[in-house]
């Protein structure tokens, strides 16, 4: 890996997936649970507060990671076998997909009010999310070990 373009490519790959993976145990360990003592007559303003200031914490990291996956296809450690850069690339697709078609739209009825059936969906839901950024990092990890080789 002498190449610097390749060299950062990887690194801010391996970072942001990495990240992403301690987020989203942290999320779906504690964060979203929680939703459940906020109370009633305060979970709106809760809700719209929380979805605001969590675009922060999580767009970036997303988008760098999805990026990078894209980019890795073209430039990418000879070391690094080319399936687990697709595979990668799927496995930030169910990312993605699950963000936008499930946990969003939970989040959405959430800021209306607080729906215990709503809450339960995103919770549940969200363990597709945390089995796919664990997969990717095991998998970024992997192609990191490889390159080393």
């Amino acid at each position: 890996m002498n190449d610097p373009l390749i060299r950062f490519l990887f690194l801010a790959h391996l970072g942001s997936s990495l990240y992403m993976v301690g987020l989203i145990w942290f999320v779906q360990v504690v964060h979203y649970p929680l939703f459940a003592s906020v109370g009633d007559r305060e979970f709106r303003s809760y809700e719209q507060r929380h979805t605001a200031l969590t675009s922060w914490v999580v767009g970036p990291p997303m988008l760098i990671e999805a990026a990078t996956a894209v980019l890795l296809i073209w430039f990418h450690p000879m070391s690094v076998a080319p399936w687990s850069l697709w595979a990668g690339i799927g496995l930030v697709g169910v990312c993605w997909v699950s963000t936008a078609l499930i946990q969003v739209p939970c989040h959405e009825l959430l800021s209306k009010a607080f729906d215990p059936l709503v809450h339960q969906r995103l919770v549940s839901t969200n363990w597709l999310r945390t089995a796919a950024w664990n997969l990717h990092g095991g998998l970024v990890l992997w192609m990191a070990w490889s390159s080393f080789h």
